[in-house]
C-alpha cells in the first residue's frame, strides 16, 4: 500500500518545486516519520544557490535537507522500541557497517555512506525537506518531553560540534578559540561551555553573531575580526599573527588548548594554528577552501596537532543530554533558531532567508528551520 505525499524536489540552481509523490509502508525494520523540522545548512544552500557542493554535482532531481526530526506515524512490524506519536530526530547518513571503520565505531568516515539530501551517491538519498519519510529505527532517536522538535533539528549539527570535541582531547578546564559564531561556531563553543572549559572565546567578522554568544551563555567573551587582507601571503601571515595575538590578550588567555576553526576561511586557519599553544589541538570543522597557504612550521614546532572533522559518529544520545541540561542551566540551544517556515512551498524564501545574516528587520539570522509536516495524525503499527 502507497500514499501520496508532497516534497520539495531540486531541480537546478535555486529550481525547487512542490511534487506529489508516493511512499509505501514502511518495512518491518522502518519507522515512517512525519517531518516537522528540518534545518538549513551551509551544503543545503551549496546544493540550492549552485546545483553542486563544490565538486559534488546533482545529478537527478534531489530533496534537500537533513537536520530533521518529526512525529511516527507508522512503526514496521519488527520495530519494539517506538510507537505511533513519539517525537524523533533522524540521524540520516546510513553506513554499511561492514567496513573497518563502521566496526571501529567510525561510521561518519565509512566510504559507502549514504546520506540524505547528498550527491555524493547515486541514486541520491533523498533529504527531508518531504511531508513524510521512512527511516531505519536504528537511526532515530526518541525525544524527551522537554525538548522541542526544532531543538530536535539542531541534534544533527550538536552532533558535528560534539564530535569535534571528543576528537580535541581538551583537557579539564582548557582554554578554546572558536572562529566562526555561525550555527555550528556557536554550538562548538556551546559543547566546550557545557564540558567545562575554563575559557572560551569566539571570534567573528561580524559583531552581531559574537555578541549574541556572549549574551546567550555560549561562550565566555568575544572578539570581533577586523576585515583586513594583505597584499601577498607574508603579509597575511603578519596579519594573522596578529589576530592571533590580540585574541590572547582577552581575559588574559594567551594561546589556547584547543582551537575549533568553523569559517574554512585561509585567514582563520592560519591565525588559529598561532593562537594554539603548545601541544594543542586545532580543530578543522569549517569546510572552506580546498587549498590553503599554511604556516605550517608553526604548527610542527609546537607540536601542534591540525585534527579534521567530518560529520559524527555515535553523538546523538549524548546531544540530547546536553540539550536537556542547556534547558536546565543553559545555554538555551532553541535561541539557535532564529526564523521558521511552515509548507513545503515556503522553501524558497526559506533558502534565500538562510543566505542571509540578517532578515529585513535587522535581526540575526542563525538557523533557518522549514515545517513540512502534512499536518494528518493518522499511526499504524505495520
Amino acid at each position: 500500500m502507497s500514499t501520496q505525499y508532497q516534497a520539495s524536489v531540486l531541480h537546478g540552481a535555486k529550481d525547487l518545486r512542490v511534487e506529489e509523490r508516493e511512499i509505501s509502508t514502511p518495512s518491518s525494520n522502518e519507522l515512517q516519520i512525519r517531518i516537522a523540522s528540518t534545518g538549513l545548512c551551509g551544503s543545503d544552500l551549496h546544493y540550492y544557490t549552485h546545483h553542486r557542493n563544490g565538486d559534488i554535482l546533482v545529478r537527478e532531481p534531489l530533496c534537500l535537507g537533513h537536520e530533521s526530526a518529526g512525529i511516527v506515524t507508522a512503526v514496521g512490524s519488527s520495530v519494539t522500541d517506538f510507537q505511533s506519536g513519539d517525537k524523533v530526530a533522524l540521524e540520516v547518513g546510513l553506513p554499511c557497517e561492514q567496513c573497518q571503520r563502521c566496526k571501529e565505531g567510525r561510521y561518519n568516515i565509512c566510504k559507502e555512506m549514504k546520506f540524505r539530501s547528498s550527491g555524493k551517491s547515486f541514486p541520491h538519498f533523498q533529504g527531508t525537506l518531504q511531508e513524510r519519510v521512512n527511516h531505519p529505527a536504528k537511526w532515530c532517536y526518541k525525544l524527551p518531553e522537554d525538548v522541542s522538535l526544532d531543538v530536535g533539528a539542531l541534534l544533527e549539527p550538536l552532533g558535528v560540534a560534539l564530535h569535534a570535541f571528543r576528537r580535541s582531547h581538551m583537557p579539564s578546564g582548557g582554554t578554546v578559540i572558536v572562529f566562526g559564531a555561525g550555527a555550528v561556531g556557536l554550538l562548538c563553543a556551546a559543547v566546550a561551555m557545557v564540558k567545562g572549559a575554563s575559557k572560551v572565546i569566539i571570534a567573528d567578522i561580524d559583531a552581531g553573531r559574537v555578541e549574541f554568544a556572549v549574551k546567550n551563555g555560549f561562550a565566555h567573551s568575544s572578539y570581533t575580526v577586523p576585515m583586513r587582507r594583505g597584499k601577498d601571503i607574508d603579509e597575511n601571515l603578519a596579519i594573522a599573527k596578529e589576530t592571533a595575538a590580540e585574541l590572547g590578550k582577552i581575559d588574559g588567555v594567551g594561546e589556547v588548548d584547543v582551537v575549533f576553526e568553523c569559517t574554512g576561511v585561509p585567514s582563520c586557519v592560519q591565525a588559529g594554528i598561532y593562537a594554539t599553544k603548545p601541544g594543542g589541538r586545532l580543530m578543522l570543522v569549517g569546510m572552506g577552501n580546498p587549498i590553503m597557504t599554511l604556516p605550517l612550521s608553526a604548527a610542527a614546532l609546537r607540536e601542534v596537532d591540525i585534527v579534521g572533522v567530518f560529520r559524527y559518529a555515535n553523538t546523538y544520545q549524548e546531544s540530547i543530554e546536553i540539550v536537556q541540561q542547556g534547558i536546565k542551566s543553559g545555554p538555551d540551544f532553541s535561541k539557535l533558531v532564529t526564523h521558521r517556515f511552515i509548507g513545503l512551498e515556503e522553501a524558497p524564501k526559506a533558502f534565500e532567508m538562510a543566505g542571509k545574516t540578517k532578515d529585513a528587520d535587522g535581526k540575526l539570522v542563525l538557523k533557518v528551520v522549514i515545517d513540512s509536516s502534512d499536518g494528518a495524525s493518522d499511526s499504524a503499527k505495520l
